[in-house]
């Protein structure tokens, strides 16, 4: 594979991250105009939400299996426009059936999806022998912010769900469907004498430390997502314009975070980077748990932004160092943590804030990621410090 097809499948991967930012913000963003599109009431609407990570998960697996006799380039071609697709499913149904089923296949398609994606990122990091894997992150980061503003215009303008989705999709499928044949598994090939990326050889004792973090991440990140308006409202009394803005400044400050991450693995370390990102993420929320006021809370989770973006990308990458031979169904199977923790988190907090008090529960995910300092180490030692004095031998001369 030569340079110009590298960076070309560099390039192609960040789009296809950063549709996936945009497709999944789309979804989430407007769950109260789907509500009230389909009649679904409150008691409901968590069955419905909770199906979408629970078959995402299911389709993380499966893809772990596929990939054995299917390269992840393919799946990831076949998969991306089933989500846009799915997308658009949900936009222009009327029945709850049809929700549901329109949901369900975006679920199971997010999950081939992620999965196939971080398996083709860490194959290109290790092709081009240096950390590149924030940056794949960096661009769903900017996805969900472009997602959420385009979702905010379209609320505005009270614009109905289906002629709202289908211009965006009508945009993104045609762009990954001609950037997909770029996104190839090939890169993992320019690694002399690599194994079949099987099962074989994949140790649970030594992928559980990085399915951990994963989890704890993702119950901070859901924390976030699913609390830090209501928290802001309710509990340090800030106004209803003011407790939208906590969940912007954690997106710009983890798409900050993402893009310089790389240049501080490279010079620091993957473990350095790891430590310090739980160390400011703890920070972030004790300075949210204390908080006497809503300014307080917003810099709080602003903080939050900063030390969380760091922590999933690199676990991904982590896999993908330690289990050389077997890294996509690593990736697979830590992807499913993904979602364990998007489920336990949201619940876990409301639950405590209802039985407590929130800002006891803020406590929660402070000491969980805090936890992540106790299996740093299983981010790598020296032999994973890409870049500066620390670089291995490249594969092959990129830019």
């Amino acid at each position: 594979m030569t340079d110009a097809r590298l960076r070309l499948g560099r390039g192609a991967l960040a789009f296809s991250f950063l549709a996936q930012g945009m497709a999944f913000a789309l979804l989430v963003t407007r769950i109260p105009a789907i509500q009230s599109r389909y009649g679904v009431s409150d008691a409901l609407l968590p069955a419905f939400l909770a199906g979408v990570p629970v078959l995402a998960g299911v389709g993380s697996v499966a893809t772990g299996v596929l990939v054995a006799r299917v390269p992840p380039g393919i799946v990831l071609r076949w998969v991306q426009p089933v989500v846009l697709l799915a997308l658009v499913g949900v936009g222009v149904g009327d029945r709850a059936w049809h929700l549901g089923l329109a949901l369900g296949v975006f679920g199971l398609a997010v999950g081939g999806l992620d999965a196939s994606m971080n398996m083709l990122g860490v194959s290109l990091q290790r092709a081009y022998g240096r950390s590149i894997m924030l940056g794949f992150h960096a661009a769903y980061s900017l996805g969900g912010i472009a997602g959420a503003s385009l979702a905010w215009g379209g609320a505005r303008l009270g614009l109905p769900l289906g002629i709202f989705y289908a211009p965006v999709v009508l945009v993104l499928l045609p762009a990954v469907l001609v950037l997909g044949r770029w996104c190839t598994g090939g890169a993992a090939a320019l690694e002399a004498g690599a194994a079949p990326c099987g099962e074989r050889g994949l140790a649970w004792r030594v992928l559980l430390p990085l399915c951990l973090v994963m989890a704890f991440a993702y119950i901070g990140d859901s924390t976030v997502s699913n609390w830090s308006a209501k928290y802001l409202q309710d509990v340090l009394g800030g106004s209803e314009a003011l407790a939208t803005l906590p969940y912007n400044a954690y997106m710009v400050t983890t798409l900050l975070g993402r893009t310089v991450g790389d240049l501080a693995v490279r010079r620091f370390g993957a473990v350095a980077v790891v430590r310090g990102g739980a160390v400011l993420a703890a920070a972030g929320f004790a300075v949210v748990a204390a908080a006497p006021g809503p300014r307080t809370g917003l810099a709080g989770f602003t903080v939050l932004g900063l030390g969380l973006s760091v922590l999933v990308p690199q676990t991904f990458a982590a896999a993908g160092r330690l289990f050389p031979g077997a890294s996509d169904a690593a990736v697979a199977r830590l992807n499913v943590f993904n979602y364990v923790g998007f489920l336990v988190g949201s619940p876990l907090v409301g639950a405590l804030g209802e039985a407590w008090s929130y800002r006891g529960a803020m406590g929660v995910p402070l000491v969980l990621v805090l936890v992540t300092l106790v299996y740093a180490r299983s981010f790598g030692g020296a032999a994973a410090r890409y870049g500066g004095g620390h670089e291995r031998p490249r594969t092959v001369d990129v830019g």
